[in-house]
């Protein structure tokens, strides 16, 4: 048994990684402030025997050092996420990200625990060359673009957690994850599939933002904690960094036409500038595929859920969650 302490355990991907660590009979940690995550997504957990959570910042040294100081393996998920919150809240997103994964490393390198670092694949930047491996080169775009904050940051996560690895043989990995989706997800901060799920099932228009010829992979969050669990695993991915992504490459107006396609929604496709979704000056990086030829070297992982399967799961999940709150305001 390896005892786990997630960071963000309670948003989308920690809640999903906390329940298959639990799964294989691991004892698992969560911390969370709860600023993006949910509580909910782990509440149907708070009665298992290798499970406990804290509702806490993971700034807060004292409740960081105990928890650390008591785990084997940490995954650290806890970041700024989505486009639209990292345009509008440019200083949380350097102060959490930056700051964040310095205490966290900071507290494991005291007790020399293994830590996981999950970046993303906004650290490619501009880069035209694909599918994006993990040694090309970087282009980002000028500092007055908001929208590079969050690329900066996660870097700086990166050369941080190597750093320690190099200097103070701190035994780090680091996973960048490409446009991982599924059940919890919210659409809130700009996801694009949720949000495309939930317009569908409402009846309403899929907004596309641009002309939608972006085009982004899309990967299930199961496929991308199996490989999470296996890096974590494996004694040979220390000190390096790993693509975590699906490469079946779609343009945004497709995964809209797909959407409505797979859930046979009568749904109308609009077309919103991106001035209009997101600000003036914003820019967007044209595609984003990942080379995924390291981790599957090391670990044999190949994505295994088509996206179909996923947009399935996603509505299934919007719908019973629907019904929960009917339910509920049913017997209210």
């Amino acid at each position: 048994m390896t005892h786990f302490l997630i960071t963000g355990g309670m948003g989308f991907i920690g809640s999903h990684l906390t329940e298959a660590l639990l799964a294989r009979g691991h004892y698992v940690t969560v911390v969370d402030d709860v600023s993006t995550g949910r509580f909910e997504n782990i509440a149907h957990l708070t009665h298992h025997p290798l499970f406990r959570f804290a509702i806490e910042s993971i700034m807060n040294e004292t409740v960081m050092d105990r928890l650390v100081s008591e785990c084997d393996v940490v995954v650290h998920l806890a970041a700024a996420v989505g486009v639209q919150l990292i345009v509008e809240r440019p200083t949380h997103t350097i102060e959490t990200n930056v700051l964040g994964t310095h205490a966290v490393l900071r507290m494991a390198n005291r007790y020399r625990k293994r830590t996981l670092i999950a970046s993303t694949s906004e650290v490619y930047g501009k880069g035209s060359r694909l599918p994006f491996r993990e040694e090309d080169d970087v282009v980002l775009g000028p500092t007055t673009k908001s929208r590079w904050a969050y690329a900066c940051s996660k870097m700086l996560d990166e050369f941080l957690a190597l750093a320690y690895w190099r200097e103070q043989n701190l035994p780090t990995v680091i996973f960048r994850l490409f446009n991982t989706v599924g059940p919890r997800q919210t659409g809130r901060y700009g996801m694009v599939v949720p949000r495309f799920v939930g317009q569908a099932l409402r009846g309403e228009p899929l907004t596309v933002y641009g002309d939608g010829t972006q085009s982004r992979a899309f990967c299930d969050v199961a496929d991308v904690v199996r490989a999470i669990i296996g890096l974590a695993e494996h004694p040979d991915a220390v000190g390096q960094v790993f693509n975590i992504g699906n490469t079946r490459e779609i343009t945004i107006r497709d995964l809209a036409a797909l959407v409505k396609r797979v859930l046979d929604s009568p749904s109308d496709i609009v077309f919103v500038p991106y001035e209009e979704a997101y600000g003036p000056g914003f820019e967007d990086m044209k595609r984003r595929v990942p080379d995924i030829s390291k981790i599957r070297a090391l670990l044999g992982w190949e994505p295994e859920i088509p996206l179909e399967t996923t947009i399935e799961r996603i509505a299934h999940y919007m719908r019973k969650l629907e019904g929960q709150v009917a339910l509920q305001g049913a017997g209210s």
